[in-house]
């Protein structure tokens, strides 16, 4: 399908703005342009918000809750991982995603503000966000949520750390998940595939480069064959994993990973919503101002959260 007219009127006005070389940019540079988000015109309500601080094995995590209207004594509760290839991204960039969600799904969203890289390398993150549902689950009472109803959601590269997470829950007999949300999740670093070919060369906002870059500073001296919680595409059993939704975009490079992962989550028997948004760019799901289409995705997997953890 064409590009979304929405989109393609986004990226127009984007394409106006100075290109980054990713050959010389520095962490900092990116973050600069990245993580000054302009804020929402009208930001989805949600009844509470607060800035909480994980407490974790020798460091803290900042965090925040969303509380929606009606979510009742002890909702359920989503843990949400931001993207930003592992670099980049902060509980500011992704308030109105996290605003969106709480408010569709009726459930509790607690953001999880992970250490980035390449200050903290792999697997920090993941490590994070493990411990932080961990902590979420033992400490439920005092967030106020029902601690045996917890989903965790992402996207992009907190897409990646989801399903990391929904692994290493199973694995190390962790709190259950009844959900895992993967929005155009980054799953391996094969840059062969036919999304990359198409869609990687920077004319859709995320680029081939681009992601070479995030995955050379997550990654360090780590080849991705040593790294199994960022490549999760290579798990060799994704049996009795949480039920997953996996949303991906028509031009991304990202897209054939994703579609790949939800095809072995099914084929391992865990049941799967997925789809392709047709038209739609990586990152759309976190700009429905100024593309209001993103909000028949959100509204998909949000209620897919809502049946699972209800």
């Amino acid at each position: 399908m064409p590009l979304n007219p929405q989109v393609e009127a986004l990226l127009q006005m984007m394409a106006q703005m100075p290109v980054l070389d990713f050959a010389t940019a520095s962490p900092a540079d990116i973050r600069a342009v990245f993580d000054n988000p302009i804020p929402l015109a009208a930001p989805p309500s949600v009844a509470r918000i607060e800035d909480i601080s994980i407490a974790l094995d020798g460091r803290n995590l900042d965090a925040r809750l969303y509380v929606p209207e009606g979510a009742g004594e002890l909702p359920a509760l989503t843990l949400y991982y931001h993207g930003g290839g592992w670099v980049i991204g902060t509980l500011d960039t992704h308030d109105g995603t996290c605003r969106a969600l709480a408010q569709k799904s009726g459930n509790a969203v607690l953001s999880v503000a992970y250490r980035l890289a390449p200050e903290h390398r792999y697997p920090a993150a993941a490590d994070d966000c493990y411990d932080a549902l961990v902590w979420a689950a033992a400490n439920a009472e005092g967030l106020g949520i029902d601690g045996s109803r917890l989903a965790v959601a992402g996207d992009s590269a907190g897409g990646n750390l989801a399903a990391a997470v929904a692994i290493m829950a199973r694995d190390r007999a962790g709190p259950a998940l009844r959900h895992q949300l993967l929005i155009y999740p980054v799953t391996d670093n094969d840059f062969s595939l036919a999304s990359y070919a198409e869609n990687g060369g920077g004319d859709y906002y995320l680029s081939t480069d681009g992601m070479r870059w995030f995955w050379d500073h997550y990654l360090g001296e780590t080849s991705a064959e040593n790294a199994p919680l960022a490549a999760v595409l290579r798990t060799a059993s994704l049996s009795g994993l949480a039920p997953a939704t996996v949303i991906t975009a028509e031009f991304d490079p990202l897209r054939d990973e994703g579609i790949a992962y939800a095809a072995k989550l099914k084929a391992a028997g865990v049941a799967v919503d997925a789809a392709t948004a047709p038209g739609m760019v990586h990152g759309f799901f976190s700009i429905f101002e100024p593309v209001p289409d993103a909000w028949e995705w959100i509204d998909r997997g949000a209620a897919n959260l809502k049946r699972d953890l209800a």
